[in-house]
């Protein structure tokens, strides 16, 4: 990403190859006044009525679903992103995903009555009370690189479904496949041109828009360090943070030691490991650890690292060199800890990060204390279930974890103790369907997503009170 020209603008280059994709103009404070100004007078104005929007996001689904806009889709996500191409075609389905739930959640979302009748003392006999959910007002919305669409998606269908506009930052590494979803919302789904706008900026200038009086709402998915930031900039605002994580399994005895193999040998590494539920950290009873690690490294080792845009290739570049140099360093210094490289740890010709298995890893080693967001998968020992939840608990993140098991009690005793958004037993913490509560605690954010939460955090409860004529 660099800017160019008088009339400055965003170059958009390929991590894996660095040709240039495509750019983008770079906005200035006075565009966000404009597009914010933009969004408010629709929010004034009303916003279209449930059934159009929902018919709205209906179409966008359809859309995404259709086989050409699909692919054209997926190839942008691939390019700006350096998503292996297949993964990019999932990217896009679970967008489709998105759209179709907030479309449900634009048709049923509703308040509640109140029973004003049910005190004597305030004198409610005769009266009517119910609670509206109005649009909060203008939600800015900011994303991360990692899922150009999805993610994106998950900040603007629910907003859509709840009647608030939206002014959206895309991360300035990706931001060509923001722009193609709002040109097909406006241009293809009816979307009117004041509910979305999309705009490009340097953080320093995203600050404006994240201090901005006329926005309500600031919905933020990135790194704990910016999404607390953001938080403390905008007391007053509603502020809902998605952030990262360093996602532990726990593999008891009793597991299916091959299938939770070949399972984290596609979380810890889908993506090159840039998401934030990504296995990072697995702990292996040691009756079995040797056998998890040799089922393992046999499947990691088998990983094709390569073109994005090659439908062989599991494992492509990290976004940028930066990160990959930050990666390595993370390894490097694990191993002179004490960790051993079981595959992987160096850099293919191209300067790509191999898939790699440390082993004797401890949680005070940035591979385990942090979130690596890297293809890096750390596997450590245990001998009884309470120090692997305890190991597991051992970290200020707190999104996804989980545990495989046959044993019930023990799941459920996971379940209970784990302090994480969500526990997932006998699936991968990198698990999630577009509809469900998606979100942490701790360092991990304060909110959940899924269309039917969001929504509900895009608006206001209103209550109306109401006594007949006399």
């Amino acid at each position: 990403m660099a800017m160019t020209g008088g009339e400055r603008t965003i170059v958009v280059r390929s991590p894996y190859d660095g040709r240039v994709v495509g750019e983008v103009f770079s906005a200035t404070q006075s565009d966000i006044d404009a597009a914010v100004a933009t969004a408010l007078g629709r929010h004034r104005a009303g916003a279209p009525e449930a059934f159009e929007r929902a018919r709205i996001l209906d179409k966008a689904a359809d859309s995404l679903l259709d086989p050409t806009t699909a692919e054209r889709f997926a190839l942008s996500i691939a390019r700006e992103a350096a998503k292996p191409i297949t993964s990019a075609r999932i990217e896009v389905a679970r967008a489709a995903d998105t759209f179709r739930f907030a479309a449900t959640v634009a048709r049923t979302l509703t308040g509640e009555t109140v029973p004003l009748d049910a005190s004597s003392a305030a004198a409610g006999s005769g009266k009517l009370g119910f609670v509206l959910r109005v649009p909060i007002g203008v939600v800015a919305a900011i994303t991360p690189f990692n899922f150009p669409l999805n993610l994106v998606a998950h900040k603007v269908a629910p907003a859509i479904a709840a009647g608030s506009p939206v002014v959206l930052k895309p991360a300035s590494a990706t931001p060509l496949t923001a722009f193609a979803l709002r040109d097909l919302l406006v241009g293809n789904c009816g979307l009117p041109d004041d509910m979305l706008s999309v705009l490009a900026c340097p953080g320093s200038v995203a600050e404006h828009l994240v201090t901005h009086r006329d926005v309500s709402m600031i919905t933020f998915t990135g790194s704990p360090d910016v999404g607390w930031a953001i938080r403390a900039k905008a007391p007053r605002k509603r502020v809902g943070l998605e952030l990262g994580n360093n996602a532990p399994v726990i593999v008891e005895p009793d597991a299916a030691i091959e299938s939770v193999a070949a399972k984290i040998s596609v979380a810890g590494y889908a993506y090159a490991g840039q998401t934030c539920i990504s296995v990072q950290r697995v702990f292996v009873h040691e009756s079995v650890m040797d056998e998890f690690v040799r089922e393992l490294v046999a499947r990691v080792e088998k990983l094709h690292v390569g073109d994005p845009l090659d439908d062989s290739t599991d494992v492509s570049a990290l976004i940028n060199p930066g990160e990959t140099n930050r990666v390595m360093r993370s390894i490097d210094a694990a191993v002179e800890s004490g960790a051993k490289i079981a595959c992987g740890g160096t850099l293919t010709d191209g300067n790509m990060l191999l898939p790699t298995v440390l082993t004797g890893v401890t949680p005070e080693m940035d591979v385990c204390a942090t979130e690596i967001f890297g293809p890096v998968v750390g596997v450590a020992s245990y001998s009884h279930f309470d120090e692997a939840l305890c190991l597991a608990n051992e970290t200020r993140y707190g999104l996804q974890a989980s545990v495989f098991t046959s044993d019930l009690g023990k799941a459920l005793d996971a379940a209970r103790k784990l302090e994480f958004g969500g526990v997932l037993i006998n699936e991968v913490p990198s698990w999630r369907a577009d509809q469900m509560p998606y979100g942490g605690v701790r360092d991990s954010g304060n909110t959940r997503e899924g269309p039917k939460y969001a929504a509900l955090e895009m608006t206001e409860a209103r209550l109306v009170i109401m006594e007949p004529p006399s």
